[in-house]
């Protein structure tokens, strides 16, 4: 990842939420683990992580709960394949605000998996 310096900036923000929009070359789970590693290389420590994404649309959501001594944030890491790793935008959200983010995001990528064929077979099956 390339953009730890714009991270640690808005992680010492005293808001709840930080939430970052990327472009990335790497798969989910590549890119939710290098992710990761940056936050920790940055002092926290990383407590839960979690990784939504489309198949046919290749973009996702990334949760990252994070602690650094009695400090608490919650990192949302949306994402988007591309052949670059560019930061695109980065905001610190209160509380609330992060909240309805978090479950708009999710939201949105459970309505895509809905259609997924896969998914329906898998659905009618069980």
């Amino acid at each position: 990842m390339k953009f730890k310096d714009e991270l640690r900036k808005h992680l010492e923000g005293e808001e709840f939420w930080t939430v970052i929009t990327f472009k990335t070359p790497y798969g989910p789970r590549e890119t939710m683990d290098r992710l990761a590693e940056e936050i920790q290389k940055l002092g926290w420590k990383v407590g839960f992580k979690a990784n939504w994404w489309t198949s046919e649309i290749p973009y996702g959501l990334i949760r990252i709960d994070i602690s650094q001594g009695e400090r608490e944030k919650i990192v949302l890491g949306r994402w988007i394949l591309s052949n670059e790793c560019k930061l695109i935008r980065i905001d610190n959200l209160e509380f609330e605000e992060g909240k309805e983010e978090f479950f708009k995001m999710v939201d949105s990528i459970s309505a895509t998996l809905i259609h997924d064929s896969t998914i329906r077979t898998m659905r009618e099956q069980y």
